[in-house]
């Protein structure tokens, strides 16, 4: 076993920048284009502009939603930093409106919120702290000399934070719906019966099961093969078909698209050299004759640490809140549980105006689209949020000191519609975190696909 210090000197071994430098320019790529998509789709119209409430993190209520010229504006502001990112071009300052900008149109509105969107934030936040833009970049233009390579280290966090993802994903999937029933693989394939070709099989029960198998091995084992050398040109491979083909049956936004841009990073550094023949020798030069880099300063290499334990760790919060994360949800979200529950809810809300003797009942509607309502049927510290809303939207008309209560049923993977909340405790006196209201999730396994075939949507 290698000595702290024999670590040390590998992590500041010099290796050539260029494969820094192409997943900076793919990452920078794929957030322009899915930016300009969103612009050209109406999208900022739909989740912004429309709607009059909007869900908040928690500790991010402060976050506002800005006029139409501002929400264009902001994308405008995102989309320059992604391209600037992508050409190097104030590259520290783009990456930083990049990260800016698009952090605040996700935390406008916590039905956004898609895994994918937070690696983004999180990937694109350390991309701007490395020196990405070292080699074939405008700022290396602008001011040559800077170098061609990079300290080991700086490669080894980005495949960490890979790998945090596919592992993750892998864990989340290790449990009965998704193993023993193909839970919901199985409604979304019976939905996908209809697809030319292809579409009589896609009903099949086995294909659900070999689709929840095979993506569950992918998950836990492909950070293992993207790493052994001999089979990372086939694990590669497998990184292409496994997400062509999600991206092609399932509604994952650009997260297949990012994945596969950002994967080639397991590779050698030096790999994009192969296809230019332009400094090629000049980098091996580098890399051959460059001394180790100084050890990063201790804040640096504890912030790393910790970054790592915590991204390590966080995922995992959901086992110590007990029960089951697809019921309750506490600790569903960032934790890469990728594409684990389909959820069908109904919700109404009772709201007992002092003096009255029957409570007014209160359709969600009222106050959310279709998209909102969707998310937040299933989602208790949402139906809680929104609660509040209600409430405070009573108090705001004259009734005074209200208590507002839920009728929500929710159907998880095919079962049954259960009820989710105790109907008898007043969700005004809650905060979203409190869990002991949400009842148990209902025994037995799910239904069979085809009794309860729904479209697809997106899959969190």
């Amino acid at each position: 076993m290698l000595r702290p210090a024999h670590w040390m000197a590998r992590a500041t071994a010099p290796v050539d920048a260029a494969s820094l430098a192409v997943a900076r320019i793919a990452f920078g790529l794929v957030l322009a284009g899915g930016l300009v998509r969103y612009l050209l789709t109406g999208w900022v119209d739909e989740v912004f502009v429309q709607p009059s409430f909007f869900f908040k993190y928690p500790g991010f209520e402060w976050v506002s939603v800005p006029g139409p010229t501002g929400l264009y504006a902001l994308v405008g502001v995102s989309l320059a930093g992604a391209l600037g990112m992508a050409l190097g071009l104030f590259y520290r300052v783009s990456a930083a409106l990049f990260v800016g900008g698009f952090a605040w149109l996700n935390l406008m509105d916590l039905t956004n919120y898609l895994n994918h969107y937070y690696f983004v934030l999180i990937f694109g936040a350390l991309l701007g702290l490395l020196p990405a833009h070292r080699v074939w970049s405008l700022d290396a233009r602008r001011r040559p000399g800077q170098g061609l390579t990079v300290p080991a280290w700086m490669l080894w966090l980005l495949r960490f934070q890979i790998a945090v993802v596919y592992v993750h994903a892998g864990l989340a999937k290790v449990q009965p719906d998704w193993l023993l029933h193909a839970q919901p693989l199985s409604i979304w394939m019976a939905a996908r019966t209809d697809t030319a070709i292809i579409g009589p099989f896609l009903g099949a029960p086995w294909v659900a099961y070999a689709m929840a198998w095979t993506g569950c091995l992918y998950d836990l084992t492909i950070v293992g093969w993207l790493l052994w050398k001999p089979s990372r040109p086939f694990a590669y491979a497998a990184v292409w078909v496994f997400h062509a083909f999600t991206h092609l049956f399932f509604d994952i936004g650009l997260f297949p698209i990012i994945m596969t841009a950002v994967t080639p990073l397991f590779f050698a550094p030096g790999w994009p050299r192969r296809f230019v023949r332009r400094g090629r020798e000049a980098a091996q030069a580098a890399v051959a004759s460059a001394a180790r880099f100084a050890p990063p300063p201790r804040a640096v290499v504890a912030a790393a640490l910790l970054w790592c334990a915590f991204q390590g760790l966080w995922p995992l919060r959901s086992h110590v809140y007990g029960g089951d994360v697809l019921w309750h949800e506490a600790g569903m979200r960032f934790a890469w549980k990728v594409m684990l529950r389909e959820k069908q809810g109904s919700v109404t809300y009772r709201v007992q105006v002092p003096g009255r003797a029957r409570p007014y009942e209160v359709s969600p509607n009222r106050y959310l689209d279709w998209r909102q309502h969707s998310e937040m049927s299933g989602q208790p510290d949402l139906i809680v949020q929104l609660a509040h809303h209600v409430e405070a939207d009573f108090r705001q008309r004259g009734h005074g000191d209200v208590a507002v209560y839920a009728d929500a049923w929710v159907s998880l993977n095919g079962r049954p519609p259960a009820r989710l909340l105790d109907p008898t405790v007043d969700l005004t006196r809650l905060a979203p975190d409190q869990t002991g209201w949400i009842l148990p999730r209902p025994d037995g396994p799910p239904l069979s696909a085809r009794s309860a075939v729904v479209h697809p949507r997106s899959v969190q």
